[in-house]
């Protein structure tokens, strides 16, 4: 069972996604070519982002690696970036059956009314999985612990996306009916909580009410999203003390990037919408006309002009951050295509202000980096072995340095499941049943009283 989950997970996301939708929207009722045109369109997606995170990671790694060197900075965890963070959550006994696991816990939280989500986000399965293989690496390759820290993740994860499904549906357009069920995404949703509620507290602080229109109509051209990575991408090269024509030609392709990933994202949404709009309608007959939320990728909206903007300008301040931060041992390279997808939940509380946002993302992204140094020594060690014994590049940590990733390694969700496990073991497990439990409980409550007031 372990090597066919693992070779399905092989094909890679582009392959994998539209078998997948292809299958589930045959299985609720959809006809053939459309659920087949709607898988496509998410495997194109899928396409479109790797090409769009290679043009990043390709052209990027090396002048980051340049400017390393050129300023003696000794940072010795190595980004290994989301590939290898997958490659180690799937290539283990926990990744080969955590869809299947996970979709079985799902079920019971509907008819338990502890969530209203139904995630088909399937290839961000791979979060759960990463947690739940450190967990079962960290305690001497325990199936027992490696899956118990996956499914307390996954739980959470969903009523967590319960309790924001409504500000996220108010704020991005046209999606109704969908939540964001990734633990990455939702880790980040407590600083905007607490940070935007501390903005509002300053006098005078709420005039500042920037958003990505108002910048570009407050800075004209230099506030477009493929201007400001033109300069970004421009300064890095500088940086890096390279020659003009390598300076404009990153100026040029971090300007690409920008531009590229909005369009990028409407490939799935036309490929989810049609899925999401079944699944809806199926799920409602099913149970009764009752609420029930979609879980879907936040791939669909990090498109947003102000997601585009802050994540452009904090490129430069988090390598400057994770220089200038001491007890910091994580320089994020590969990594920095992930950035879009910490302000997916962010947005909704802070209302697209372009200042809020970046405040609360750079707080965020400076405590991440201390997460990611944190649990560096449990990534390497899984790495190593899920590299000895599958061989897959994609795990392979260069020599002389541990391994880390801002993709969810950063995650509060993950940093303290991980925590708990590896610190407290037994009484980790307690804290963490219970906490869960009450999580459970207090979305039951809200959903039962909704239910009632609806009737």
């Amino acid at each position: 069972m372990e090597q066919v989950f693992s070779y399905i997970i092989s094909l890679g996301a582009s392959v994998m996604m539209p078998i997948l939708f292809t299958i589930i929207g045959l299985c609720i009722g959809l006809k053939f070519g459309k659920s087949l045109k709607s898988g496509l369109y998410v495997g194109v997606g899928f396409v479109g982002l790797g090409i769009v995170t290679a043009l990043l990671t390709n052209n990027f790694g090396g002048p980051l690696s340049e400017i390393s060197q050129i300023y003696g900075l000794q940072l010795g965890v190595f980004d290994m970036g989301w590939p290898a963070a997958a490659a180690v959550a799937y290539n283990t006994a926990v990744g080969a059956l955590i869809i299947p696991i996970c979709l079985g816990v799902n079920f019971l939280m509907l008819i338990t009314k502890t969530t209203r989500t139904v995630n088909i986000d399937l290839w961000n399965y791979w979060h759960f999985a990463f947690i739940g293989a450190v967990a079962y690496f960290v305690m001497g390759e325990s199936l027992a612990w490696g899956y118990f820290a996956a499914i307390v993740c996954y739980i959470n994860t969903l009523v967590m996306a319960d309790l924001t499904a409504n500000r996220f549906q108010s704020y991005y357009e046209g999606m109704e009916g969908i939540s964001i069920p990734q633990p990455f995404c939702q880790s980040f949703t407590a600083f905007a909580i607490g940070i935007n509620w501390l903005l509002d507290k300053i006098p005078g602080f709420s005039k500042l009410d920037i958003d990505a229109e108002g910048l570009k109509k407050k800075f004209g051209v230099l506030g477009e999203p493929l201007v400001l990575g033109v300069i970004v991408g421009a300064m890095i090269g500088a940086l890096a003390q390279l020659d003009i024509k390598k300076i404009l030609f990153l100026g040029v392709t971090m300007g690409a990037v920008m531009e590229l990933i909005p369009r990028i994202t409407r490939l799935f949404i036309d490929g989810l919408m049609p899925i999401s709009e079944k699944t809806q309608e199926v799920v409602k007959r099913k149970f009764n006309g009752k609420k029930v939320f979609i879980g879907m990728s936040p791939a669909l909206v990090i498109g947003h002009p102000t997601t585009l903007v802050v994540s452009l300008l904090l490129i430069p301040v988090t390598l400057g951050m994770a220089v200038v931060l001491p007890g910091n041992e994580f320089l994020p390279l590969a990594s920095l295509a992930g950035m879009f997808y910490v302000f997916v939940m962010v947005l909704p509380y802070t209302k697209g202000n372009v200042i809020k946002t970046f405040i609360i993302g750079l707080v965020a992204l400076s405590v991440g980096l201390y997460f990611v140094t944190d649990m560096a020594p449990a990534f390497t060690r899984a790495a190593h072995i899920v590299f000895e014994q599958t061989g897959d590049n994609a795990a392979k940590i260069p020599e002389g340095f541990e391994a880390g990733a801002l993709d969810f390694a950063s995650s509060l969700f993950g940093w303290v499941i991980y925590k708990c496990v590896n610190n407290l073991q037994w009484i980790g497990m307690g804290v963490l049943s219970i906490f869960t439990l009450g999580m459970m409980g207090w979305n039951r409550s809200r959903i039962i009283a909704d239910e009632k007031q609806s009737k």
